[in-house]
């Protein structure tokens, strides 16, 4: 018996997905502005990184909860295993979020690969390959974090630094824009973002001492709308952050490399913006060096910046800033929240950056303290050439990249934890460019490390409970209206817990570690979760001792038996 699911009006015959191979059906067509500021009442899709433009990374799906998750059995699983010669040496590591539109899956790779797959069956029903240079010059990793879809197509960005849009039926090109220097370092990793009649894109390569910036683009012709560098030149304000004399704003960093957060009502972007280059040389670059390690609210109809909070000034330890900004209301007031690579969770009020709390959320600290009003004092950093010093947490920070989740049904905070350290040792280099601008040596701990899923009040910042693991926890958090949280561990685990009192609940072995954004979407009254797997990107970073670990390249799709 065929399905049917009926989505603004537009009937979808399910039962011709599967088999229909090069070509995906038209569903996309209906993906519209309007669906994405309502994304929240499509439970059944997932229509944008987070799920939504809050950055909640949570779902009101509830048919998989606390009493059945036990048994939760592999539906599908979709693997392509690299091929050939490849630009970076991580070619395993499968973080993307999935995005689902009334049945079709859509998601990006490693290399430049992008599918379309039944979100029934696995059943590819389309690929895409952008042809990646071998000598592209990456810092961490073969990776890229997924895709956006609007008005019928499929927008990705590539590691040679272009966006690319792709016709969402046929997986063919419609446009190609460059919006880096791949000569000078600069790359793409972060999935776009769709904001009314724009496509929003952040550059990587701050280790390699570029200047970060935010792009947009016209949906439907590729034109860019604005570029807004965050960095400031000399004369724009926080240009007095930057040395007055010399070029250090113009290989600053503060690249914009995972995807950003949107309240339509304030009409801003919250988008997070990365280190300062070099990462651990401070001499050369004396001052707070703003736009670096902040938070930057931004117009998107102009890219105009209205106001910025910095987490780290002056950060000499390489804590980026770029995760997440989630977005909730509190009795009545508009805020934001933010889990920092310094181990510290910030609440702003995101209709003007006021700190509203701060508190630590990292299970040791020894950089430096943050007080309860904000005031930053550094403690232990690099200061010496060929001195070293060892730090609590490493580069890799406290949380990575990979994102928390709010549910607002709990009114809690669900975030990975990465509890290492590292030792540093300041090493001048001179500027060249392409070539790793880091300015110094990093050794991260492979002993005397442990991870954590940790749930905090919304409310009052206390943490409420914790699940500890032997290894660092590296991925994504998923919070559902069933009552659970999911989240990958480092060794192959894929666990589901009780969001109320953090009991774990079920655990599946998929056979590779995880770094990753799983999510939870339904067809036709069936729920299903989804989580890519990999490793392979940056293991050093953030679990050298995992280094030699299975690494896989699989998508791996969960349900309920029938």
């Amino acid at each position: 018996m065929q399905q049917q699911y009926v989505q603004a009006g537009h009937a979808v015959d399910l039962g011709t997905l599967s088999g229909v191979k090069g070509t995906a059906p038209p569903v996309a067509r209906y993906v519209t502005y309007d669906r994405l500021l309502r994304a929240r009442l499509e439970p059944q899709n997932w229509l944008t990184y987070y799920g939504a433009y809050d950055g909640q990374r949570y779902s009101s799906l509830s048919q998989i909860n606390t009493e059945n998750v036990k048994r939760l059995a592999p539906a599908w699983v979709f693997q392509r295993g690299p091929i050939g010669v490849h630009a970076g040496q991580s070619t395993y590591s499968f973080e993307a979020a999935p995005i689902v539109v009334d049945g079709v899956m859509y998601i990006s790779g490693w290399d430049g690969w992008i599918w379309a797959i039944d979100a029934r069956t696995g059943d590819e029903l389309w690929a895409y390959h952008h042809e990646i240079p071998f000598d592209t010059s990456l810092c961490c990793g073969n990776v890229n974090r997924g895709v956006a879809v609007a008005n019928g197509k499929i927008f990705v960005v590539t590691l040679n630094a272009r966006v690319l849009a792709l016709d969402a039926v046929t997986g063919k090109p419609v446009w190609n824009q460059p919006y880096g220097d791949v000569r000078a370092g600069e790359s793409a990793t972060l999935a776009p973002l769709v904001v009314k009649n724009l496509v929003i894109v952040g550059s990587s390569g701050g280790e390699f001492g570029v200047r970060g910036h935010l792009d947009a683009f016209d949906l439907d012709t590729g034109q860019r709308a604005w570029r807004t560098y965050t960095v400031p030149k000399p004369g724009e304000p926080g240009s007095e952050t930057w040395p007055k004399d010399g070029e250090a704003w113009t290989r600053g960093g503060a690249n914009c490399w995972v995807t950003g957060t949107f309240d339509p009502e304030l009409n801003l972007l919250y988008w997070g913006t990365g280190n300062p280059a070099p990462d651990f040389d401070g001499g050369v670059r004396e001052g707070d060096n703003l736009y670096t390690d902040s938070v930057v609210a931004v117009n998107p109809d102009n890219g105009q910046i209205q106001w910025h909070y910095q987490y780290t000034p002056h950060d000499l330890w390489d804590y980026d800033s770029v995760m997440e900004h989630i977005l909730f209301d509190l009795d009545g007031r508009k805020l934001l929240a933010h889990f920092d690579k310094n181990g510290y969770f910030f609440v702003l009020d995101r209709t003007n950056g006021q700190l509203v709390r701060v508190t630590p959320f990292g299970e040791r600290i020894t950089w430096g303290e943050i007080s309860a009003d904000g005031k930053v004092t550094p403690k232990v950093y690099p200061q010496k050439e060929g001195e070293p010093v060892h730090v609590w947490p490493g580069p890799a920070g406290a949380k990575e990249w990979t994102h928390a989740a709010y549910s607002p049904k709990t009114q809690m905070f669900y975030v990975p934890v990465q509890d290492l350290g590292a030792e540093i040792t300041l090493r001048h280099r001179e500027f060249k460019e392409s070539i790793p601008y880091w300015g110094a040596s990093v050794n991260v701990d492979s002993k005397d490390v442990q991870g954590f899923v940790k749930a905090f009040d919304a409310a009052t910042g206390q943490e409420r409970w914790r699940y500890r693991d032997d290894k660092p926890i590296s991925a994504s958090v998923l919070a559902t209206g069933g009552n659970l949280v999911f989240v990958g561990e480092a060794t192959g685990e894929f666990d589901a817990f009780n969001a109320q009192t953090g009991e774990l609940l079920w655990q599946f072995q998929t056979g590779s570690g995880h770094h990753n954004n799983p999510i939870t979407y339904s067809i036709g009254g069936k729920q299903y979760i989804a989580v890519p797997t990999g490793w392979g990107a940056w293991v050093e970073g953030f679990a050298p001792d995992m280094f030699g670990a299975p690494r896989g390249d699989a998508l791996f799709v969960f349900a309920l038996p029938e």
